[in-house]
C-alpha cells in the first residue's frame, strides 16, 4: 500500500487546506469523502517538540463518475492535493523558511517534499598520522589505509557506508576516494565490488583539502535532492539515534551538526618544542637518538560553550552548494563555510561513541563500540 506524505499536524492551516484539496473534487460530482487523521506515536513529545502526523483522505467511491474507472490510491490522492496546493498557493514562506527549491518558497516549509537525501562520504585522506603511528609502533609492521582495517569482517569504509543505506531518505550515496588515478584505481579495486552492491558511486576526491573532496562530489548530485549529508570515511560506528537525530533536526533548519561538549580541561600550547634535558648529544649526531616530543603549555582555554563537532552534518541542497560558491573555501568542516555565508547553524547533541579513527588506538576503540572482534580472534574461515 502506498504511504502518505508526512505532515505537520501543528500547522493547522497548512492541514485544513490540504483537507480542502483533498475533498474538492469529490464534493463537486459526489458525496462527500471522509478525510482521516492517524497520529504519530512515536512518542518523540516534551518541551520543544512539535506534535507529528498524517492526513489521509477516504478512497473515492464509484459513485463519482469521474473515479469510476480505478479508485486512486491514497498516494495519488495526496498527491494530487499537493500539485492543486502548489498551483495557487500566493502565501509568503513560514517564518525561518528559506526561498529554496525544497518547496518552502511556496509556504509549505520541507514538507511539500519528503526528503531526499544525499550521502557524501569523504575518503580521499591518506591515513598519513594512521601509518605513522602504526610504524613508530612497530617499524617492520605492513601498514594500510585505516579504511581498509578490519571491523568484524569487513572494511573500515564498508562499515561506514552501511550506516546509510536502510535510511529511507537516502537516494544516492557517494564515496568520494584518492584524487590521482593510480590510486583511485586502487582504491576501486579494494573496495568497487562490495560499495556497488550497496548501491555507492566512487568519484575521485580532493587532492590537497577536504573541501576540494566536497565540491567534487557536488558535481554528481542532481537537481532532485532536497538535503544533503557529509559524513567522515572513519567514523564507522556512528550510533543509528544520532544519525536520526540530525535527520529530524535537518526537517526543521537548513544546517545541522552534532557536536558533544568538552569535557577535558583545553590547553593551546606552545609553538616550539621543548628541548630533553637528559637527550645524548652524540647519539643524536649519529641518528641514533630515540625521538621523544615535548611541548610546553602557551596558555589556557576556557571551554565554556565548547563542543567538539561530530559528522554527519545536514544541509539544505540549495544551502550548500551556495556555500560552496564562495572564494573562500578554506575550512576543516563543511559548516564552517555556511557560517561564513552568515547563516545559522544549529547544533544537536552529538554521541562520544562517535569516534573518528585517526590512530590504532582508536581502532581498538572502535571495535569495542561496535562489539567486533579483531581477525585474530575470530575462527580461521571468518577472517579478514
Amino acid at each position: 500500500m502506498d504511504s502518505p506524505a508526512r505532515f505537520n499536524r501543528a500547522d493547522s492551516n497548512l492541514a485544513s487546506r490540504f483537507s480542502g484539496a483533498l475533498l474538492s473534487e469529490d464534493t463537486q460530482a459526489g458525496p462527500k469523502a471522509d478525510v482521516t487523521t492517524i497520529p504519530d506515536h512515536t512518542g518523540k513529545q516534551g518541551e520543544g517538540s512539535r506534535t507529528k502526523g498524517y492526513i489521509v483522505g477516504a478512497a473515492p467511491t464509484s459513485e463519482n463518475p469521474r473515479r469510476s474507472r480505478r479508485p486512486p490510491s491514497q498516494a495519488e490522492q495526496f498527491h494530487g492535493a499537493i500539485a492543486r496546493v502548489l498551483a495557487t498557493d500566493n502565501e509568503p514562506s513560514r517564518p525561518g523558511g528559506r526561498e529554496t527549491g525544497s518547496g518552502r518558497a511556496f509556504g509549505l516549509g520541507s514538507y511539500a517534499r519528503a526528503m531526499k537525501l544525499a550521502v557524501i562520504i569523504a575518503a580521499a585522506g591518506s591515513s598519513s598520522r594512521y601509518a605513522e603511528a602504526v610504524r613508530a609502533a612497530d617499524p617492520g609492521a605492513l601498514t594500510r589505509s585505516k579504511l581498509e582495517e578490519d571491523l568484524g569482517g569487513r572494511p573500515v569504509l564498508q562499515r561506514t557506508v552501511e550506516l546509510f543505506t536502510t535510511l529511507a531518505q537516502v537516494s544516492t550515496i557517494i564515496v568520494a576516494g584518492p584524487a590521482e588515478p593510480e590510486a583511485l584505481d586502487a582504491f576501486k579495486l579494494r573496495f568497487g565490488d562490495k560499495l556497488g552492491l550497496l548501491g555507492c558511486k566512487i568519484i575521485a576526491g580532493g587532492k590537497d583539502h577536504r573541501y576540494e573532496t566536497v565540491q567534487r562530489a557536488l558535481e554528481h548530485i542532481g537537481p532532485e535532492i532536497t538535503h544533503i549529508a557529509v559524513h567522515d570515511a572513519a567514523r564507522p560506528v556512528c550510533p543509528a539515534d544520532l544519525i536520526e537525530r540530525v535527520l529530524d533536526a535537518a526537517e526543521r533548519f537548513d544546517a545541522v551538526i552534532p557536536g558533544v561538549e568538552v569535557a577535558d580541561t583545553l590547553k593551546r600550547c606552545a609553538a616550539e618544542p621543548v628541548a630533553d634535558p637528559k637527550a645524548d648529544p652524540l647519539a643524536a649526531i649519529f641518528g641514533a637518538a630515540e625521538t621523544k616530543s615535548y611541548k610546553a603549555v602557551a596558555q589556557t582555554v576556557d571551554r565554556a560553550g565548547l563542543v567538539a563537532v561530530q559528522t554527519p552534518q545536514v544541509f539544505e541542497a540549495g544551502l550548500l552548494r551556495k556555500a560552496y560558491k564562495q572564494k573562500d573555501l578554506s575550512s576543516t568542516d563543511d559548516s564552517q563555510l555556511i557560517e561564513r555565508l552568515g547563516e545559522r547553524v544549529v547544533i544537536v547533541p552529538g554521541d562520544v561513541r562517535n569516534i573518528k579513527i585517526t590512530r590504532p588506538g582508536d581502532l581498538t576503540m572502535a571495535r569495542v563500540i561496535g562489539n567486533f572482534k579483531a581477525p585474530e580472534e575470530r575462527p580461521a574461515h571468518l577472517r579478514f
